[in-house]
């Protein structure tokens, strides 16, 4: 069977084709199904809160990528290049085009510690794999307000969903790991950052259909990025149980790059289309 979704980027057309098809692993199905059915969907009568999101998978907009493990080096080294690519091609699919990456599920279930765990492990090797410097004007520091996590020279916002949410369904997957990575330019390009007063009356509409979604108040780690008090981290997965999540940010950031070559050269190829 050809799993050509799997290390590779892909628009939403190849992959709603390839899993129509039979042509992808189940669980790449599966995690594509419950994707799309959360984020087009509703829940307590409302829809999926963050309305960008929504309407850019309704269109068609996101580049996906499959990552067949959350350890296995080459694997890993798969998603950087993923990634890489997608950093060298998103502004050409759409001005709403995150990356979003399913994860193959666990031998076992994962705690919530566990997963908390497994983001950070993969953003680290992330990190000490990235082929750019890490830029200039964001902060080493993940308690620094104005600290986000960077890859390929771009700062972006990478969220997760995962099956240990139990009460915030809006971050709740079935079948294993999900990150979405949104790079910080998709937020300037539509004006939606926290100093715009769009940015700001699009925070209000969405904590206020998360309260009616998830059916309880908006987590308190919400908030907006050079905030003081408020901490980017915490934000990218989100914690059900506080006593599970990681007191300090589990990352070690330094600007000397690269650390590996691995990666090098790898940044600016297309996605694969179903047309193709």
């Amino acid at each position: 069977m050809s799993e050509p979704v799997v290390g590779r980027l892909v628009d939403q057309e190849t992959v709603a084709a390839r899993v129509d098809a039979g042509e992808a692993p189940d669980w790449v199905a599966a995690h594509w199904r419950t994707f799309r059915d959360g984020l087009l969907g509703e829940r307590n009568g409302t829809p999926f809160p963050c309305f960008f999101g929504a309407e850019s998978v309704r269109s068609g907009d996101p580049l996906y990528t499959a990552v067949p493990s959350t350890t296995d080096r080459d694997a890993l080294l798969g998603l950087g290049r993923s990634l890489l690519e997608y950093l060298g091609t998103y502004r050409e699919q759409s001005d709403r085009a995150s990356l979003v990456a399913f994860f193959a599920p666990t031998d076992r279930p994962l705690s919530e510690a566990e997963y908390h765990g497994t983001l950070w492990h993969v953003l680290q090797f992330l990190h000490v794999h990235d082929p750019e410097p890490w830029p200039a004007e964001i902060p080493t520091d993940p308690e620094d307000p104005y600290w986000e996590f960077c890859f390929g020279g771009e700062p972006m916002f990478p969220t997760c969903r995962a099956p240990f949410y139990e009460e915030r369904k809006s971050r709740y997957c079935p079948v294993g790991l999900e990150v979405t990575f949104q790079p910080r330019a998709l937020f300037e390009a539509l004006d939606a950052t926290a100093d715009t007063a769009f940015g700001q009356q699009s925070r209000e509409i969405i904590q206020g259909r998360l309260a009616d979604y998830d059916g309880v108040c908006p987590h308190a780690d919400l908030g907006d990025w050079g905030v003081e008090g408020d901490r980017e981290w915490r934000q990218y997965m989100l914690s059900e149980d506080p006593e599970e999540a990681p007191d300090e940010c589990p990352i070690t950031v330094t600007r000397e790059h690269p650390k590996s070559d691995l990666l090098a050269g790898d940044r600016g190829r297309p996605p694969e289309r179903a047309t193709q």
